[in-house]
């Protein structure tokens, strides 16, 4: 989902800010019992199919429920759903959703609060964010045209079923083996009639059917969940609610945990690294994640299309094993893959050719492809995350290897980034980070690199590409699905979309007054386990 840390990675496709941010300060004694979590702004309204980023997608995590989850080790966990079968050659799917399910307003869940969410969020007009989730299902072409402009033809789309009030059935474009994997993303999950009313005030004051329900917003302050007391789920919250608080920087955020004043943190700062294992001792938090971080050229700026061996030569000056060792302090593992190495399809060594330090070699293939424009890189990194070290880290090694002008473009926060983004307006590269939203090597390559793919920000289009994607979605198997990836994989390190830096590592912590805290493998606190004993 998402942009992320650096997926988190938000998605859905969440994008990661590597990040907390606004003020300082706890939750306030009005919340004293909740947990209260270092965060940031969310860049949109609370709509689930409008957010793919970090800080938005936490909070939609919690104030909804997804029909199915994974565990640790990859495996899909029904939650709202009680069984997702497919047909013989996966073209058709029934979901079949558990009994007594309700919204925080009391009203059922049915299988038409899933329709009419999922063809409201596909249909072009409503310009959501995660529209491109859907386009799998049959009928997505008619409420979202390619041609920029275009009307819909349709109000639905056809592959869209109720079948009966707990009975979903989705028939797809073409065969797709792990469309219940897809089905882990919260662009899947459903919205009450109330939604329809008024989507703008809905954003502003949602209503989920997940284990916490909405209390508050208040805007670069904070956001409050409180209990769900009638939630029908297996993973009910432990505690009385959550309070994400807004933080300008994490060096702030850190003091305040350490203080007491707040109680999770999924990301320290470069500065406090290298003491906060000491600092927090056992309530210190290091483990891998699957997510990567990424430098991305924006295609439109690079004249068209940049040469793939100026991109493999940035990426072979770029020394990873010092950069993860001396200026992340061990808090990442230099990346050799598209994929990190904790999903189904990772290729341990594919990228070693691009990715093994060589001075040498990098410089005589960035003047075999012509250069960068301009003979000046800038990375734009969003301001308010952990990410100047390491960027200067970066372009001192293209300076010193390359004789290129490498400098940072900074945005004041992580919105401001992903807006820069959205209206393409990056100068040159940008800090790409990503979570996972499902544990195959397909979410960190056709949900990034797709054509169309909504998190695709550098804009990269390659046919070849999307012509090995669309053959391993076609494969009968989850398998051959992951296999066609994996050959798809050595397509993109010939054409780099994008630089591969290294996986990321939850480096995070908790406070004296809460137990039971644990993180995914996408990186996330598990809130709802969180008990508050002081």
């Amino acid at each position: 989902m998402r942009a992320a840390r650096g997926a988190q990675w938000v998605a859905g496709a969440i994008v990661v800010a590597l990040a907390a941010s606004a003020c300082g300060g706890g939750g306030g004694d009005d919340y004293e019992s909740f947990v209260r979590v270092s965060s940031g702004e969310p860049q949109n309204p609370l709509i689930p199919t409008d957010t793919h980023e970090q800080y938005g997608g936490l909070v939609i995590q919690n104030l909804f429920a997804k029909l199915v989850d994974f565990t640790d080790e990859g495996e899909l966990e029904y939650i709202a759903a009680e069984s997702v079968e497919p047909n013989e050659d996966s073209t058709v799917w029934t979901i079949r959703l558990r009994e007594g399910w309700t919204f925080h307003d009391g009203t059922d869940v049915t299988a038409q609060s899933y329709v009419d969410a999922w063809n409201w969020a596909a249909n072009v007009t409503n310009e959501q964010t995660n529209a491109p989730w859907f386009v799998d299902i049959a009928g997505y072409e008619d409420v979202h045209p390619d041609e920029e402009g275009a009307a819909p033809t349709a109000e639905t789309m056809s592959g869209l079923t109720a079948v009966d009030p707990l009975t979903i059935q989705v028939e797809l474009n073409a065969p797709l083996s792990y469309f219940d994997y897809k089905l882990g993303y919260e662009a899947f999950t459903p919205l009450p009639e109330s939604f329809f009313e008024d989507p703008e005030a809905f954003g502003e004051n949602p209503i989920g059917n997940g284990p916490y329900e909405f209390t508050e917003w208040t805007h670069n302050e904070r956001v409050v969940l409180t209990r769900y007391e009638d939630y029908a789920g297996a993973d009910a919250a432990q505690n009385d609610g959550v309070v994400f608080q807004h933080y300008n920087g994490l060096d702030t955020a850190y003091q305040d945990l350490v203080a007491g004043n707040i109680d999770v943190m999924d990301e320290i700062g470069p500065q406090d690294l290298p003491v906060y294992q000491d600092d927090l001792g056992d309530r210190a938090v290091a483990q891998d994640y699957n997510g990567i971080q990424t430098i991305v050229p924006a295609w439109y700026n690079w004249g068209g299309r940049p040469d793939p061996r100026v991109l493999q030569g940035i990426s072979l000056a770029i020394d990873r094993e010092t950069i993860t060792r001396t200026v992340l302090h061990d808090s990442a593992r230099p990346a050799d893959s598209f994929a990190p190495n904790g999903v189904f399809g990772y290729q341990e060594g594919i990228g070693d050719e691009f990715t093994q330090y060589d001075p040498e070699r990098a410089r005589d293939l960035v003047e075999a492809g012509g250069g960068v424009p301009n003979d000046h890189l800038m990375i734009q990194y969003n301001a308010d995350g952990p990410h100047q070290e390491w960027v200067e880290a970066v372009c001192g090694n293209i300076r010193e290897n390359l004789d290129i002008e490498c400098t940072a473009d900074v945005m004041t926060d992580f919105q401001a980034d992903l807006n820069a983004r959205d209206a393409n307006e990056v100068q040159s590269m940008y800090r790409g980070g990503w979570l996972q939203d499902y544990p195959l090597n397909v979410n960190f390559m056709r949900d990034l690199y797709q054509s169309d793919a909504a998190a695709n920000y550098g804009r990269f289009t390659n046919e070849e590409v999307d012509r090995l994607f669309a053959e391993g979605d076609a494969a009968p198997t989850l398998e051959e699905t992951v296999a066609a990836y994996q050959e798809a994989e050595e397509v993109l390190w010939q054409e780099m979309p994008a630089i591969p830096l290294w996986f990321q590592n939850v480096n995070g912590g908790f406070s004296e007054r809460v137990e039971n805290v644990r993180f995914t493998t996408n990186g996330q606190p598990v809130l709802t386990e969180i008990t508050v004993t002081g």
